[in-house]
């Protein structure tokens, strides 16, 4: 059986030779190839970690079981899709509500293993019956919305829990964030929310020579005069030693919380796949189901430990447009390298130390880019606004999502935010659908035709930077 491990010398070993690429099944040099693994490491090292912060969970355990889950993917996919898998910032938003209604770690990954369950049992739909049966049920009019529901949804988050916490630490870190995306080339730009967790520690730790103490919101959630960053249990954490483990408790307030979030990560890994196969020239439609399915397994086995779900990360797609490999050697290397950070402790404790200032300077731009991420899907489709069978559905759920609105059923049951807006969206156009006029029932392109481009000839013409645009809420 090819699983995929197996890979013929590049050329020479240290560089893709002109115009052309290391393709999945090649590689470079051992020490060139572990070099790029640690590259794609810190490419996804910003988002992969602020989430599962944001979500109130093991970030040793985070990283560890995002290598875990890159192998799982790899084997999958017998090596012909180079992916890195993360933990998805789609499942932020739905990790604050739960908690907001008394839910506990442990019942946020139970609903979010209900969730990768779901997603698994899709991708066997998908490689069982093709795309269309995607686009039937989630064309991206209700794509788009979802995702960018999910998105606004958290506004409130970084509104009343982070930017309080130091306002003037969010503003110069959402400063510095926005000016390294738009202003740095290449690979840095690519590790922009990185290079931003690094400037907020130095400033806050300047703060802190410099003015003392602050006044204001603590992690807590308490006013108290405070240190912005506080590092005391570094120096207590071990160098080497396992992350805290715990199951899952489900609860179906919880689950169907988290459900709609299926929608974006079926979103995200049929870009991500479209993508990848236009840049290395291998179409791989035909593997669209076997990547969603092994992100379902992959996510349920790390959710089922205590940790966050995982998903294919488009900063990774910038690394290889930049460095032109796209061997899934690196992505073995980067795997290595996540389970050894996940053994040590104290490299978790300088994560969750991350000031609250600084993340509210990081999700201002974090959350938002996730939410535009779902018009851009509806720009890609060419998804025509002025349809009020596109137009209304989109309009109520998207309120819906972004203003948390809630409907009460019964005393114990009832829908709010971003479940309740899906629920709007997606009924209320299939509905819609089934009695509009004949004229207003255009044909829409499918989802995994309308997700993501790859601007190859714009790379070439810079010589750094290539725009790739797979839907992620690392996303």
């Amino acid at each position: 059986m090819d699983l995929g491990v197996r890979w013929k010398l590049h050329g020479d070993g240290r560089t893709p030779a002109p115009g052309a690429v290391v393709r999945p099944d090649e590689r470079l040099s051992w020490p060139r190839t572990v070099g790029l693994g640690a590259q794609h490491v810190v490419a996804m090292f910003g988002a992969s970690f602020v989430a599962p912060v944001l979500m109130g969970l093991d970030p040793n355990l985070a990283i560890m079981m995002s290598g875990v889950a890159t192998v799982i993917f790899l084997l999958a996919t017998r090596g012909r899709v180079p992916s890195y898998l993360g933990c998805s910032l789609s499942f932020v938003g739905v990790a604050a509500v739960i908690r907001a209604q008394g839910g506990t770690s442990a019942t946020v990954t139970g609903a979010v293993l209900v969730v990768g369950a779901v997603l698994f049992l899709v991708g066997l739909a998908v490689q069982r019956f093709g795309a269309r049966i995607i686009h039937a049920a989630m064309p991206p009019i209700v794509t788009g919305a979802v995702v960018m529901l999910i998105g606004f949804n958290l506004a409130p988050v970084t509104a009343s829990t982070y930017w309080p916490q130091d306002q003037w630490t969010a503003l110069l870190v959402m400063l510095f964030t926005g000016l390294a995306v738009v202003c740095l080339r290449g690979f840095w730009s690519r590790i922009a929310i990185f290079l931003g967790l690094v400037f907020g520690y130095g400033i806050s730790w300047a703060f802190d020579r410099v003015f003392g103490k602050i006044h204001s919101v603590g992690p807590s959630g308490k006013v108290t005069d405070h240190w912005r960053l506080d590092l005391s249990a570094v120096s207590h954490a071990d160098w080497i030693g396992l992350p805290h483990l715990h199951g899952p408790s489900f609860q179906w307030s919880a689950v169907l919380v988290a459900l709609p979030v299926v929608i974006a990560l079926v979103a995200e890994n049929a870009g991500h796949v479209k993508a990848v196969g236009e840049m290395t020239g291998d179409p791989l439609d035909d593997k669209l189901g076997t990547a969603i399915s092994a992100d379902g397994v992959a996510s349920v086995l790390s959710t089922a430990v205590g940790g966050p779900p995982n998903t294919t990360y488009s900063e990774n797609i910038g690394v290889m447009a930049a460095t032109r490999v796209y061997s899934t050697a690196a992505y073995w290397a980067a795997a290595g390298f996540a389970l050894l950070f996940g053994l040590c402790p104290k490299f978790g404790a300088v994560v969750a130390a991350i000031p609250g200032g600084v993340l509210g300077g990081i999700t201002v731009i974090l959350y938002g880019m996730i939410g535009l991420l779902g018009a851009q899907i509806w720009i890609n489709a060419k998804v025509d606004l002025r349809n009020p069978l596109n137009l209304v559905p989109a309009a109520a759920g998207i309120i819906i999502g972004v203003g948390n609105v809630s409907m009460k059923f019964t005393d114990t049951f009832s829908l709010s935010g971003i479940a309740l807006g899906t629920l709007v969206v997606i009924t209320g156009y299939h509905a819609l659908r089934a009695f509009a006029p004949a004229h207003l029932k255009t044909q829409e392109p499918l989802l995994d035709e309308g997700t993501s481009t790859y601007d190859t000839e714009a790379d070439a013409e810079t010589g750094s930077r290539a725009d790739t645009r797979a839907p992620h809420a690392k996303s």
